[in-house]
Protein backbone atom coordinates (compact mmCIF):
# COMPACT_ATOMS: atom_id res chain seq x y z
CA UNK A 1 0.00 0.00 0.00
CA UNK A 2 1.62 3.44 -1.08
CA UNK A 3 1.87 6.42 1.31
CA UNK A 4 -1.33 8.02 0.47
CA UNK A 5 -3.54 5.04 0.71
CA UNK A 6 -2.02 4.66 4.00
CA UNK A 7 -2.30 8.26 5.01
CA UNK A 8 -5.92 8.15 4.03
CA UNK A 9 -7.01 4.77 5.56
CA UNK A 10 -5.10 6.78 9.10
CA UNK A 11 -7.23 9.93 8.34
CA UNK A 12 -10.47 7.59 9.01
CA UNK A 13 -9.40 5.81 11.70
CA UNK A 14 -7.33 3.39 10.47
CA UNK A 15 -4.61 2.94 13.49
CA UNK A 16 -2.74 0.15 11.75
CA UNK A 17 -2.08 2.26 8.89
CA UNK A 18 -0.65 5.21 10.84
CA UNK A 19 1.34 3.07 12.25
CA UNK A 20 2.59 2.15 9.34
CA UNK A 21 2.84 5.25 7.68
CA UNK A 22 4.84 5.94 10.95
CA UNK A 23 7.19 3.23 10.80
CA UNK A 24 7.96 3.84 7.09
CA UNK A 25 9.60 7.19 7.55
CA UNK A 26 10.49 7.35 11.40
CA UNK A 27 13.92 7.25 11.10
CA UNK A 28 14.51 9.83 8.39
CA UNK A 29 12.05 12.02 10.07
CA UNK A 30 14.22 11.03 13.09
CA UNK A 31 17.67 12.23 11.85
CA UNK A 32 16.11 15.36 10.33
CA UNK A 33 15.67 16.64 13.83
CA UNK A 34 18.31 14.66 15.21
CA UNK A 35 21.20 16.15 13.38
CA UNK A 36 20.11 19.79 14.27
CA UNK A 37 18.80 19.62 17.44
CA UNK A 38 19.18 17.50 20.91
CA UNK A 39 15.71 19.38 22.64
CA UNK A 40 12.37 17.48 22.12
CA UNK A 41 13.03 15.37 19.54
CA UNK A 42 10.63 12.83 20.30
CA UNK A 43 8.01 15.32 20.51
CA UNK A 44 9.16 17.27 17.26
CA UNK A 45 9.03 13.98 15.77
CA UNK A 46 5.38 12.88 17.01
CA UNK A 47 4.13 15.85 16.03
CA UNK A 48 5.39 16.15 12.94
CA UNK A 49 3.03 12.41 12.37
CA UNK A 50 0.37 14.06 13.86
CA UNK A 51 0.36 17.10 11.93
CA UNK A 52 0.46 15.17 8.68
CA UNK A 53 -2.49 13.29 9.76
CA UNK A 54 -4.19 16.54 10.52
CA UNK A 55 -3.50 17.85 7.34
CA UNK A 56 -4.34 15.15 4.88
CA UNK A 57 -7.77 16.50 3.40
CA UNK A 58 -5.22 19.24 2.54
CA UNK A 59 -2.41 17.26 0.43
CA UNK A 60 -3.08 18.01 -3.35
CA UNK A 61 -3.15 15.21 -6.02
CA UNK A 62 0.64 16.08 -7.10
CA UNK A 63 2.30 16.42 -4.07
CA UNK A 64 3.87 13.12 -2.26
CA UNK A 65 3.50 12.69 1.08
CA UNK A 66 7.04 12.20 1.79
CA UNK A 67 8.06 15.84 1.10
CA UNK A 68 5.01 17.47 2.39
CA UNK A 69 5.95 15.40 5.86
CA UNK A 70 9.17 16.94 5.66
CA UNK A 71 7.49 20.22 5.20
CA UNK A 72 5.74 19.28 7.97
CA UNK A 73 9.10 18.73 10.01
CA UNK A 74 10.91 22.04 8.90
CA UNK A 75 8.21 24.38 10.01
CA UNK A 76 7.69 22.79 13.43
CA UNK A 77 11.94 22.44 13.70
CA UNK A 78 11.80 26.43 12.63
CA UNK A 79 8.91 27.37 15.54
CA UNK A 80 11.08 25.50 17.94
CA UNK A 81 13.94 27.75 17.07
CA UNK A 82 12.19 30.68 17.26
CA UNK A 83 10.49 29.59 20.59
CA UNK A 84 14.48 29.35 21.67
CA UNK A 85 15.77 32.70 20.45
CA UNK A 86 16.82 34.65 23.48
CA UNK A 87 19.13 37.23 24.60
CA UNK A 88 17.42 39.55 21.35
CA UNK A 89 19.10 36.66 19.16
CA UNK A 90 16.59 36.19 16.07
CA UNK A 91 16.48 33.35 13.78
CA UNK A 92 16.74 33.45 10.30
CA UNK A 93 17.16 30.04 8.23
CA UNK A 94 19.24 31.54 5.79
CA UNK A 95 21.43 33.18 8.51
CA UNK A 96 21.18 31.27 11.60
CA UNK A 97 22.95 28.23 11.95
CA UNK A 98 22.42 25.17 14.60
CA UNK A 99 25.54 25.85 16.59
CA UNK A 100 24.07 29.28 17.16
CA UNK A 101 21.01 28.10 18.88
CA UNK A 102 23.41 25.71 20.98
CA UNK A 103 24.53 26.07 24.44
CA UNK A 104 26.89 23.34 24.08
CA UNK A 105 28.71 21.97 21.25
CA UNK A 106 26.81 18.67 19.74
CA UNK A 107 29.38 15.63 19.72
CA UNK A 108 29.16 12.50 18.59
CA UNK A 109 30.75 10.11 20.81
CA UNK A 110 33.33 7.59 19.01
CA UNK A 111 32.88 8.66 16.07
CA UNK A 112 35.80 8.62 13.58
CA UNK A 113 37.01 12.18 12.67
CA UNK A 114 35.56 13.20 9.67
CA UNK A 115 32.00 11.96 10.88
CA UNK A 116 32.51 14.65 13.75
CA UNK A 117 33.34 16.94 11.81
CA UNK A 118 31.12 16.84 8.84
CA UNK A 119 28.25 17.03 11.32
CA UNK A 120 30.07 20.37 12.79
CA UNK A 121 30.36 21.56 9.59
CA UNK A 122 26.16 20.68 9.01
CA UNK A 123 25.35 22.68 12.10
CA UNK A 124 27.94 25.67 11.69
CA UNK A 125 25.76 26.67 8.04
CA UNK A 126 22.58 28.09 8.09
CA UNK A 127 20.23 25.53 9.28
CA UNK A 128 17.95 26.23 5.49
CA UNK A 129 21.07 25.41 3.85
CA UNK A 130 21.80 21.98 6.43
CA UNK A 131 18.37 20.99 5.41
CA UNK A 132 19.28 21.11 1.53
CA UNK A 133 21.95 18.74 1.84
CA UNK A 134 20.38 16.60 4.48
CA UNK A 135 17.65 16.14 1.82
CA UNK A 136 19.78 16.20 -1.16
CA UNK A 137 22.68 13.55 0.05
CA UNK A 138 20.82 11.52 2.93
CA UNK A 139 17.11 11.36 1.51
CA UNK A 140 17.97 11.31 -1.94
CA UNK A 141 15.22 13.63 -2.62
CA UNK A 142 14.79 15.35 -6.72
CA UNK A 143 14.61 19.21 -6.95
CA UNK A 144 10.50 19.21 -7.04
CA UNK A 145 10.81 16.95 -3.65
CA UNK A 146 13.03 19.30 -2.35
CA UNK A 147 11.46 22.57 -3.28
CA UNK A 148 8.21 21.13 -1.74
CA UNK A 149 9.59 20.69 1.76
CA UNK A 150 11.33 24.28 1.52
CA UNK A 151 8.78 25.68 -0.24
CA UNK A 152 10.61 27.26 -2.79
CA UNK A 153 10.17 27.42 -6.84
CA UNK A 154 11.90 24.13 -8.54
CA UNK A 155 14.74 26.33 -10.21
CA UNK A 156 16.11 27.74 -6.67
CA UNK A 157 17.14 24.38 -5.44
CA UNK A 158 19.76 23.72 -7.86
CA UNK A 159 21.20 27.62 -6.87
CA UNK A 160 20.51 26.68 -3.29
CA UNK A 161 22.60 23.52 -2.95
CA UNK A 162 25.31 25.03 -4.57
CA UNK A 163 25.42 27.44 -1.66
CA UNK A 164 25.07 24.87 1.01
CA UNK A 165 27.99 22.97 -0.52
CA UNK A 166 30.10 26.25 -0.95
CA UNK A 167 28.94 27.32 2.55
CA UNK A 168 29.63 23.97 3.91
CA UNK A 169 33.25 23.41 2.70
CA UNK A 170 34.38 26.67 4.08
CA UNK A 171 32.51 25.15 7.36
CA UNK A 172 34.89 22.37 7.51
CA UNK A 173 37.90 24.42 6.43
CA UNK A 174 37.34 26.52 9.59
CA UNK A 175 36.98 23.27 11.83
CA UNK A 176 39.35 21.01 10.73
CA UNK A 177 41.99 20.01 13.10
CA UNK A 178 44.64 19.17 10.39
CA UNK A 179 44.73 19.78 6.25
CA UNK A 180 45.07 15.88 5.69
CA UNK A 181 41.36 15.31 7.58
CA UNK A 182 39.61 18.51 5.33
CA UNK A 183 40.66 16.68 2.15
CA UNK A 184 39.65 13.19 3.27
CA UNK A 185 36.40 14.98 4.00
CA UNK A 186 35.91 17.06 1.46
CA UNK A 187 37.23 14.56 -1.41
CA UNK A 188 34.01 12.20 -0.88
CA UNK A 189 31.62 14.56 0.61
CA UNK A 190 28.66 12.56 -0.57
CA UNK A 191 30.27 9.26 0.66
CA UNK A 192 30.77 10.94 4.31
CA UNK A 193 27.11 12.19 4.44
CA UNK A 194 26.00 9.23 4.02
CA UNK A 195 27.85 7.67 6.37
CA UNK A 196 26.99 10.22 8.97
CA UNK A 197 23.31 9.43 8.21
CA UNK A 198 23.58 5.77 8.79
CA UNK A 199 25.53 6.84 12.00
CA UNK A 200 22.67 9.18 13.12
CA UNK A 201 20.11 6.58 12.24
CA UNK A 202 21.66 4.28 15.00
CA UNK A 203 21.62 7.12 17.47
Amino acid sequence: MGDRELLQAWSAGDREAGNRLFQRHFEGIFRFFYSKTRVGVDDLVQRTFLGLVERADRLADDVEVRPYLFGIARNLLYRSFRERCRDERYFDPLETSAADLDDSPSIIADRREQLALLLAGLQGIPVDLQIVLELYYWEEMAAPAIATVLEIPEGTVRSRIRRAIASLREALTARATSAALLESTISDLEGWAKKLRDELGRT
